[in-house]
């Protein structure tokens, strides 16, 4: 029985946080993403039956869309709504000095640091009203690193992203690897990065979406962030109210994640759908304004990306007894472009370099016209097309 998450609370020493109160969901009557809800304490349970049912909803769930909801995984809602306090803390407390001595360096391969509300790049582009700190290995090392509104906290975030890492994510694995008809520590042992901080090679963001103001509204046709995969081995993105991220469908719909209270919105990453040979799927996903009912409100996001090992080339799991029996799924993305290179023997990207490369080859609505990327059309449907070493990646606007 996994145990439960037990943070630091020597609340009394810090300075006050003020506490975050989730804003109201949305009124309208919105297109929900149907998505499989995890009960990830079920993983713990004696009865084998009880577990077998679990691993056929995990791989109906990753095989359908790529995206479902975590419960019962051993943060509470108090536990989680002190982490998002000091996310909003952070974001209201940053000094300008920090800011400009943390600014951050996509066009390096990382996002560390301080993203200010203009574009996606180094540089200062068009307003985007998008706030960040990203938390890597080094932001875990040194507090120099981090705004220093946030050094009291750290010992908070630490606890935190360990339990997110170290139990969170090595249960989500094993229950993967399960599917895999792997041996259970198979993908945490053998794929996910490990070292000597709680992040390794993943990275915490802490984001705070501003609202737009009328003359803003527009920007990027409604748009905060275009379609997308993410990189690593999985995404864990805390349920908020401020309904905003969609997931794109087999059908080619653009469909809203419904706000789950304490729930983890978990989506797989390319890495995955690699290893898996397209039987998980790397789910498109955006970031849209959201609905009339809310657009007068901050939506404040805390998001953990998990790390694969760098220095590993993806293939998928020949070992697997699933991919033995069902073969790989030559129509998923990551997976078919990969094969093409190797299919014609070229090394494919190790995964450092498939995470370095797709932060740099980022495309925003904010980006100047000369700096847009490749639009085609394919069966009908418009897709950004990127070539990243060598791979073509296309992602649905």
């Amino acid at each position: 029985m996994a145990a439960p998450f037990n943070p630091p609370t020597n609340f009394d020493s810090k300075p006050e946080v003020p506490k975050w109160v989730p804003p109201p969901p949305p009124t309208e009557d919105l297109e929900y993403a149907k998505l499989h809800s995890i009960d990830l304490s079920l993983l713990d349970s004696p009865d084998p039956e009880v577990v077998k049912q679990l691993v056929e909803t995990a791989k109906i769930a990753i095989g359908d869309d790529g995206f479902l909801y975590l419960v019962n995984y051993g943060i509470n809602l108090e536990q989680l709504h002190r982490q998002f306090s000091i996310a909003r803390y952070l974001h209201r407390n940053i000094s300008e000095e920090d800011k400009e001595k943390l600014h951050w360096d996509p066009q390096g391969g990382l996002y560390a640091g301080y993203k200010p509300p203009f574009g996606w790049r180094t540089i200062k582009g068009k307003y985007d009203g998008i706030s960040q700190f990203n938390f890597y290995e080094e932001e875990y090392k040194s507090l120099d690193k981090v705004p220093e509104c946030i050094h009291p906290f750290m010992d908070e975030i630490s606890a935190f992203t360990e339990y997110l890492t170290r139990s969170v994510n090595k249960r989500l694995l094993t229950l993967l690897s399960k599917v895999l008809e792997m041996p259970d520590d198979f993908l945490y042992e053998n794929i996910e990065s490990k070292g000597p901080t709680p992040i390794n090679e993943g990275y915490l963001r802490h984001a705070l979406f501003h609202p737009f103001k009328n003359e803003e509204k527009g920007m990027g046709e409604g748009l905060r962030m275009f379609g997308h995969t993410d990189f690593g081995t999985t995404t864990m993105l805390f349920s908020v109210p401020v309904t905003c991220l969609q997931l794109w469908g087999r059908d080619g719909i653009w469909r809203y994640v419904k706000y789950a209270p304490g729930a983890l919105v978990i989506n797989i990453g390319d890495t995955l759908e690699l290893i898996s040979g397209g039987h998980f799927r790397a789910t498109r996903h955006r970031v849209h304004n959201p609905p009339p009912s809310q657009e007068t409100f901050e939506r404040l996001s805390v998001v953990l990306f998990n790390g694969s090992k760098g220095d590993l080339r993806m293939q998928p799991c020949w070992d697997s007894p699933l991919i033995k029996r069902e073969g790989c799924f030559e129509s998923q993305g990551a997976y078919k472009e990969f094969k093409v290179l190797q299919d014609k023997g070229i090394p494919i990207p190790t995964n450092k370099e498939w995470r370095e490369i797709s932060i740099i080859n980022t495309r925003h609505p904010t980006d100047e016209p000369e700096k847009l990327l490749k639009e085609v059309t394919v069966d009908g449907v418009k897709y950004i097309e990127v070539i990243n070493q060598g791979v073509r990646v296309l992602q649905p606007l």
